[in-house]
């Protein structure tokens, strides 16, 4: 599907008040033969990656397999040197930079392990600000939705330094959420958190899934996280190397054991200088 095609069905489905995500049948995000290289180095080698919509994957492999450059490739934060890349049925390769900007703003929504959030802005302030610099003007009752949906209705007014870190993840999910995005990235978004208050975010994250059909594309180290996911992906050396359906905790635990036992090669597949310069002109345009 092509870019206009895509617009156009995504703004028909908001002006009948429909959830603008693809349908249950529908690949929410496709990867095929995808290469990134910098210079002499090759972080992606030939991935081939569906996530179908509506559901929950994690992406895991020892450092430097190339996960968060996946991440990045698949939410058209980084252009991949070769390979395809579509997501909502959109094909992001082919297209200018300002139009995959336009489209990861209606169709994307991030969540860092840094919360990212303004100190200065209230947390509706804060859930709003991408809409405002999408030249929307954000309506109370949408803000108000999107703290509600993770149980922080009451905390509109707070700024993030009067908000335990659980509560600012939280709020940095309501702001990924607020555009009802075709699908969810996070880069890692537990790993600032404690252990309660992180399973709280998993629960948030799955329950979105399991009552909202949210697709999820989550990269993490935790095997307690991936254990959330309806499927777990191993990368090694910058290929997929295999996965769990409906993983447990000590599988996930196990072959991540066994993977790092066989690699040690140094690569830089997934430090290969933060985010790119295609971040910037985005809400959530942040670097780790």
């Amino acid at each position: 599907m092509n870019e206009t095609a895509a617009r156009t069905r995504l703004l028909a489905r908001r002006s009948a008040g429909r959830d603008p995500r693809p349908d249950a049948s529908e690949a929410a995000v496709r990867l095929r033969a995808v290469r990134r290289s910098y210079r002499d180095v090759v972080a992606l080698d030939g991935v081939d990656l569906t996530v179908r919509a509506g559901s929950f994957v994690a992406i895991m492999g020892p450092s430097g397999s190339g996960k968060s450059t996946l991440l990045q490739c698949a939410a058209g934060l980084d252009r991949p040197t070769s390979g395809s890349v579509e997501v909502g049925g959109t094909e992001l390769t082919g297209l200018s930079e300002r139009r995959r900007t336009l489209l990861r703003r209606d169709l994307i929504g991030f969540v860092f392990q840094s919360f990212n959030l303004l100190p200065s802005l209230t947390a509706a302030q804060n859930v709003a600000l991408p809409l405002r610099l999408a030249r929307r003007r954000p309506s109370r009752a949408e803000v108000h939705e999107a703290l509600d949906r993770v149980g922080l209705a009451g905390r509109a007014g707070h700024r993030p330094g009067e908000l335990s870190g659980g509560q600012q993840q939280r709020v940095a999910l309501a702001r990924a959420l607020v555009s009802r995005p075709a699908v969810l990235f996070g880069d890692e978004p537990t790993g600032a958190l404690d252990t309660t208050t992180s399973r709280q975010v998993l629960t948030l994250l799955r329950e979105l899934v399991d009552h909202e059909d949210q697709t999820t594309l989550m990269v993490t180290h935790d095997p307690v996280a991936a254990s959330y996911a309806d499927r777990v992906v191993f990368l090694v050396d910058g290929r997929v190397q295999s996965e769990l359906i409906h993983p447990r905790v000590e599988e996930v635990a196990g072959r991540m054991a066994t993977l790092e036992g066989r690699t040690g090669s140094g690569r830089v597949g997934d430090a290969a200088g933060g985010f790119p310069a295609s971040a910037h002109g985005d809400a959530e345009g942040v670097r780790r």
